[in-house]
């Protein structure tokens, strides 16, 4: 058991029927009354962020969190399938779980994966990926001082704005946080 006093950026509580993970938190001692903790709570399953104030006595679940290395294999059009490097065991994943990491991976990629009482609740990619260029518009000589950019498709369908120079086939650094172009390998 936590107290809401305990509170800290990245755990996860089992509370109001679901898995929540604290985005931020404030403990707030105001002049007169009691002091509360005001927290941005995220919801694990729907991913649904919102505010919350708690006592700071109030008790709550740990939720116990395994995070593993997951292998990505492949997609049969509806189920993306993932391996235990370990133990060699696969698990299907529809679209809705693995939504946010699968423009970044490409096959045979490895990702991490969270599981909270052995199943698989979030699938997330490495902060930093290098992807190829599959589709863009011929790149420009000269016009590089303005730091315009033209869009860009690459390998895994992902959509993303990159340099002028930047040609197909090229690989770019890709920062999977923030989903921006990085550099050019």
């Amino acid at each position: 058991m936590i107290t809401a006093n305990d509170f800290k950026k990245g755990i996860t509580i089992s509370w109001n029927n679901g898995l929540w993970q604290i985005v931020d938190f404030q403990h707030v001692k105001p002049g007169k009354g009691a002091a509360f903790v005001r927290t941005k709570v995220k919801n694990i399953s729907t991913g649904n962020i919102r505010e919350e104030t708690f006592n700071p006595s109030e008790k709550f679940e740990l939720a116990h969190i395994e995070t593993k290395d997951m292998q990505y294999l492949y997609n049969d059009g509806e189920l993306y399938y993932f391996m235990d490097p370990d133990t060699y065991e696969q698990i299907p994943l529809n679209y809705d779980q693995v939504e946010e990491a699968i423009k970044y991976i490409r096959e045979n990629d490895y990702a991490q994966m969270k599981f909270y009482q052995g199943n698989p609740i979030e699938v997330s990619a490495p902060n930093f990926v290098e992807l190829k260029i599959a589709e863009t518009e011929p790149g420009f000589k000269g016009d590089t001082a303005t730091g315009a950019t033209k869009p860009a498709v690459t390998e895994t369908g992902l959509k993303i704005n990159v340099p002028l120079f930047v040609e197909i086939g090229d690989i770019i650094k890709i920062d999977t946080r923030t989903g921006e172009y990085l550099s050019r390998v």
